[in-house]
């Protein structure tokens, strides 16, 4: 596997840690990560031994979210939107590669986890947190659609419609059991015990048949699908593009 400096990366036999804000980095999403994750995806394409995936940060917080000083960057180099619509499209496609990797991923949730990173865990198969953890979706705060990501059907799917509409439109900070209440997390844990409660998982996951894991998991994200059928995410790069270009 590579050896990336805006991740980390480790393998333990089957499983893969990919690990957010290393050495005091920033967690938040900026391109360096979304394209360092979106490689280590792409790598799994040729790493069937690969049969379990955690995502977690090294940081004091999960992921405070997209970064946004990269978009107001993007829009300085380039009024007309393209550079920030490509910034975004980036964030999809890296959605879709969670959600469709053979491995089952799981995040291992702390601290705040806030917009993007929210929406990137949501595509995750399993979800752990500690009970400390505290969650917000700020964009209609800031004056954004929630696109990052292509996320919005996806929180829907997991977490349901009106309990995801309040939550959005109200930008309220919620703690893990009301995560845990609307399925945006299945389990809960002690800080200390959170890494028990992911090996949980992990263990029984790595001795189950791959073939019945992959075909279960397309199963899984095809009947998901089947929910979202009116789902617009491939215009949310457009979207939240169209709301800066105005707002700039």
């Amino acid at each position: 596997m590579p050896s990336p400096k805006a991740i980390r990366v480790e393998q333990d036999g089957p499983v893969l840690h990919v690990r957010l804000a290393p050495e005091g980095q920033d967690p938040t999403l900026g391109v360096a990560v979304v394209d360092e994750l979106i490689g280590v995806l792409d790598d799994l394409h040729e790493r069937p031994d690969i049969r379990v995936l955690v995502l977690s940060s090294l940081g004091e917080d999960f992921c405070l979210g997209a970064d946004r000083t990269e978009f107001q960057a993007a829009m300085e180099q380039d009024p007309s939107g393209a550079a920030l619509r490509r910034i975004v499209d980036r964030a999809h496609r890296l959605c879709q590669a969670l959600e469709t990797t053979h491995a089952i991923t799981i995040a291992r949730l702390h601290g705040k986890v806030v917009g993007a990173g929210l929406a990137l865990a949501s595509y995750c198969d399993l979800r752990a947190g500690a009970d400390t953890c505290r969650f917000r979706m700020p964009e209609v705060g800031l004056g954004l659609p929630p696109a990052w990501g292509g996320a919005m059907g996806r929180l829907i799917s997991e977490g349901g419609a009106a309990r995801i509409r309040e939550l959005m439109l109200t930008c309220d900070t919620f703690d893990a059991a009301t995560a845990h209440r609307i399925s945006l997390l299945h389990k809960v844990a002690p800080a200390d015990e959170l890494d028990r409660t992911v090996a949980a998982w992990t263990r029984p996951l790595a001795r189950r048949s791959p073939e019945a894991l992959i075909m279960t998991k397309r199963m899984l994200a095809g009947y998901s699908r089947a929910d979202r059928t009116a789902d617009i995410t491939l215009l949310d790069a457009h979207l939240l593009t169209a709301q800066v270009v105005r707002a700039h």
